[in-house]
Order: structure tokens, then C-alpha cells, then sequence
């Protein structure tokens, strides 16, 4: 059977593509196994997902690794999830630099523990340099508060009189997102089935692609990624 990587048109790819990583849980329940099974064995998916997207020339790609909403979740699911974030950090930083990827991040970055920022902003400074894939990871990131944080600094700049009322138009505007400088993505992928954005990107999705595949996130690999 042919590869659909063999298919993909190089000139026509999306130049971002954004991916909500959902069903871990689900994956683990029907192994019989807690949650947190199925984060530690996403792993791989987000290593495929990493590698398939740098080897056919995708510049930008966006995971929702964490939401604000998922602090609500068990106590004990939210600090495994911490720190199998800063085990992953220092097991990968290697493989980062080995594919050249640039880490960036997108979020409340502040909330996590102090391991997490720490890992994160070693992780980012050292893959600055970086020149393949640019990885965007979503922490602690809320697509409503992001506009609503946006809103409160365009509006003291106006306040300040660093800016007038009459300059303000949408590129303005999204120079004060957290992904400024990147563009918006022109394919978002949502694993397990759910049709719904989950409060990701609601600014930069507007003219997106959406593309849902049944399969739940730990089993996604790259021909998933080349199908989509």
C-alpha cells in the first residue's frame, strides 16, 4: 500500500498546522488503565507528529498540550501531568536539536510549577537558534483569555496614547496574541472524534480547516499526520 506521504503535494502544504491532542484518557480506559497511562504513552504520537511535519516541510505546528480548564482535573492527574512534562523536556531536548526544531510556548506560562518554567525556558533558549519546525506547545492556555489579555494591552496603549483608536485593525490587533509574528494555521486536526475547538485559537482559526480523525491521540503517527 502507498504511503500517503507519497501523495502530499510539497507545494500546496499548509504553512501551520494546529492539533487538539485528545483522547488519552479514553485510550487508557479502554486498556483498563488510569489516565495518566494514556498521557505517558502521547508520547510517541507527539514525537511522530514532530518529525512528520519537520520531514515534509510544515515551518509551524501548534499542540494543546494543557488548557486552563484542565486544572480542574483530579489533583494527582495535574501533577503527573507536570511532571511527566519536565521528564519529556529533558528526555527529547536532544532530539529537538537533532531535527533542528524551535521550541516556542503560547499561554499562561507563569502558573505552572517552577521545574516546568524552568525546563521550559531552558528548552526554549537553547532550540532559539534552531532553524527547522517552530513547535508552539499551549500551557495553560485559554483561547478566550488570550483575546480578552490582548484587548486589556491595546487598550492601555490607547490609553497611554501610543496608540490611536482609528489605527486599530485585526493585524494591529493580533500583534498583542500570543502568536504574533506566527501565522494562522490553515489546518487544525482534533484526534478522537469530538466535534468541538475547545476554547484553542479562536482568534487565529477563523478561516482554518478543520480536519477530526476518529483515532485517539496516543495511536496517532505520521501517515495520520500525511492523511490529514
Amino acid at each position: 500500500m502507498a504511503s500517503f506521504k507519497e501523495h502530499i503535494d510539497t507545494h500546496n502544504l499548509p504553512e501551520h498546522v494546529a492539533v487538539i491532542m485528545d483522547g488519552n484518557g479514553r485510550w487508557a480506559k479502554n486498556k483498563g488503565a488510569a489516565r495518566i497511562f494514556g498521557h505517558r504513552n502521547a508520547i510517541e504520537a507527539v514525537r511522530q507528529v514532530i518529525e512528520g511535519a519537520g520531514e515534509i516541510g510544515i515551518k509551524y505546528l501548534t499542540l494543546y498540550a494543557f488548557s486552563t480548564e484542565n486544572w480542574g482535573r483530579p489533583k494527582e492527574e495535574v501533577d503527573a501531568l507536570m511532571e511527566l512534562l519536565v521528564n519529556t523536556l529533558q528526555k527529547e531536548i536532544e532530539r529537538l536539536h537533532k531535527n533542528k526544531v524551535r521550541l516556542k510556548t503560547i499561554g499562561d506560562i507563569g502558573q505552572l510549577p517552577k521545574d516546568c518554567r524552568e525546563n521550559l525556558r531552558e528548552a526554549r533558549e537553547s532550540t532559539k537558534s534552531n532553524t527547522g519546525l517552530t513547535l508552539l506547545i499551549a500551557l495553560n492556555y485559554s483561547g478566550r483569555r488570550e483575546i480578552l489579555k490582548a484587548v486589556n494591552e491595546l487598550a492601555m496603549k490607547v490609553k497611554e496614547g501610543t496608540v490611536g483608536v482609528d489605527g486599530i485593525d485585526e493585524q494591529l490587533f493580533a500583534s498583542f496574541l500570543d502568536t504574533k509574528n506566527i501565522p494562522d494555521p490553515e489546518l487544525l486536526i482534533r484526534t478522537s472524534g469530538e466535534m468541538r475547538i475547545s476554547n484553542f485559537l479562536l482568534w487565529q482559526i477563523a478561516y482554518t480547516e478543520l480536519y477530526i480523525t476518529q483515532k485517539l491521540w496516543p495511536d496517532f503517527r505520521k501517515e495520520d499526520l500525511y492523511e490529514a
